[in-house]
């Protein structure tokens, strides 16, 4: 499959993120078929002073630990690790916002809400993280954009890039040497759907138990990811999503 990069302006991050995705049961199989330049080059150390600034240091650390686990998974898939790099980088950009501040640049952005959002605007972060990469740093690639988006709760059709930064996130070193986090590292080495399904069935057994709010889009990935898993161990043959 091929990564094309967008050079013309997104509009809507919300409209962008409709183009159909290819989501490959087997991501072991995926080769990198994007040249090296095909996307923008990233200022990182600008990115690096906007989130001393932004977030406290043990954050910027997680993020650190992301984007290098992030660039290890992509490798070791044979996936486009720039891309990786980029949205591991990016994905808490909006993560100290205030609830105010992320309902409103959601809004305005055309982001449809939930009304668990609008209870606990928090899970917007990654919504508007996308949108700040956009805005801030003028990111265009809408596979790096969704990467971010998606990268809390997911989304079903979401790409190999989004699992791989989804799956980074909970799983960096940082968050623990649990045999729960360790099993979804050798999942994630396996097969990426089956590691996104573990992380969102141990998620919603933890909500569960706190009776805490489950969002909707948590449970849709739950879903997704069981069918992929699925698929692949049937050996069928990837489906398009519009998601």
């Amino acid at each position: 499959m091929g990564h094309p990069s967008h050079s013309a302006d997104c509009g809507s991050l919300n409209d962008a993120l409709r183009l159909p995705i290819i989501c490959e049961p087997d991501p072991s199989s995926q080769t990198l078929v994007a040249p090296k330049n095909s996307i923008k080059l990233l200022d990182r150390k600008r990115v690096l002073g906007w989130l001393s600034e932004n977030v406290p240091e043990k954050r910027l650390n997680h993020i650190l630990r992301v984007e290098e686990t992030a660039i290890k998974l992509a490798e070791y898939h044979n996936l486009d690790w720039e891309r990786a790099a980029q949205a591991g980088l990016l994905h808490d950009l909006a993560k100290y916002f205030k609830p105010k501040r992320l309902l409103e640049i959601a809004k305005a952005d055309g982001i449809k809400l939930d009304p668990v959002d609008e209870i606990n605007p928090h899970l917007l972060h990654a919504d508007v993280g996308a949108i700040v990469a956009r805005d801030e740093f003028g990111v265009v690639d809408t596979e790096v954009l969704a990467a971010i988006y998606n990268h809390t709760l997911g989304r079903p059709g979401m790409s190999l890039i989004s699992c791989v930064v989804f799956l980074a996130d909970g799983m960096e070193p940082g968050r623990g040497d649990t045999t729960e986090l360790n099993e979804i590292r050798k999942l994630s080495r396996k097969n990426l759907h089956r590691a996104v399904l573990q992380i969102c069935e141990d998620s919603m057994r933890s909500l569960f138990a706190s009776r805490s709010l489950i969002h909707p889009r948590v449970l849709q990935t739950r879903n997704w990811a069981l069918q992929m898993a699925q698929q692949s161990a049937k050996g069928d043959k990837p489906k398009l999503s519009s998601a």
